[in-house]
């Protein structure tokens, strides 16, 4: 088994990607904190799974104290942290930056790249103690340009990039990796993060071009596959890098 004896923390862990990724996760051997802000989501998720293997945590990682629980929780569990992903999202309405108010400004940035910093601050200097440590986090498109979404989370995304990179290159010498996903369209629940009847219609038609050259939609599980990947020996020294898993959108 490829994570074998492994202590991994992932958040948004109550569907999709993350449930895809934590589920894998335990059939790979990994004992497994699954953290999300949906309770009841993440009960029903995990129900009738051994807590030998995987807990549950709710937490908002948009909250400082919470997203350090989650990762105390890892310790308190099961002794350490090897393994962080970062994978909770939210989408925003697709206004363009003289149209977006500052309630989905601050709310996609807190979820999707404060909430990811909270984590990494939390989780680095424990894996750095221990001498070892993979950070992987889910990142989109949207970091690697700007035609696919709003300004808010085309931002966050671009921000997670960028701690991404800073995060391996300053800790490369001391055993801890940090790498991101460019997920390509995805077969999850994520528009139900936002209010569908107050999307800007007027910037979302701009982006059709772009959406337009998606070559199609992905399965959770195919970005679990490479998120086992990261996270496992096997990309031992595979640190700092951007990996698409789009089936080839970028490549438009």
């Amino acid at each position: 088994m490829r994570l074998k004896d492994k202590v991994a923390v992932v958040t948004g862990a109550a569907s999709g990607m993350g449930l895809a990724i934590a589920q894998l996760f335990v059939a790979e051997g990994a004992k497994v904190v699954a953290a999300d802000w949906h309770a009841d989501s993440l009960a029903a998720a995990l129900n009738g799974l051994s807590e030998e293997h995987i807990v549950g945590i709710t937490t908002d990682v948009a909250n400082q104290s919470q997203c350090e629980a989650m990762v105390d929780r890892a310790v308190h569990e099961f002794g350490r942290i090897d393994i962080l992903v970062n994978n909770a999202g939210v989408m925003d309405l697709f206004s363009s930056v003289a149209d977006v108010d500052n309630a989905t400004w601050r709310r996609v940035l807190g979820v999707n790249l404060d909430g990811p910093m909270f984590a990494m601050r939390h989780a680095v200097p424990l894996m750095l103690k221990q001498g070892h440590g993979a950070i992987v986090n889910i990142a989109s498109v949207a970091a690697m340009g700007g035609g696919s979404a709003g300004a808010a989370y085309t931002a966050s995304k671009h921000g997670l990039i960028g701690l991404t990179q800073s995060t391996a290159f300053q800790y490369a010498k001391l055993g801890l990796r940090c790498n991101a996903i460019a997920a390509g369209g995805v077969n999850t629940n994520i528009m139900s993060s936002i209010d569908a009847t107050k999307i800007d219609q007027a910037a979302l038609g701009r982006l059709g071009p772009y959406h337009a050259a998606n070559p199609g939609m992905l399965d959770p599980i195919d970005i679990a596959n490479a998120t086992l990947f990261l996270a496992s020996d096997e990309a031992r020294y595979v640190n700092g890098v951007v990996m698409p898993v789009d089936m080839g959108w970028r490549a438009a």
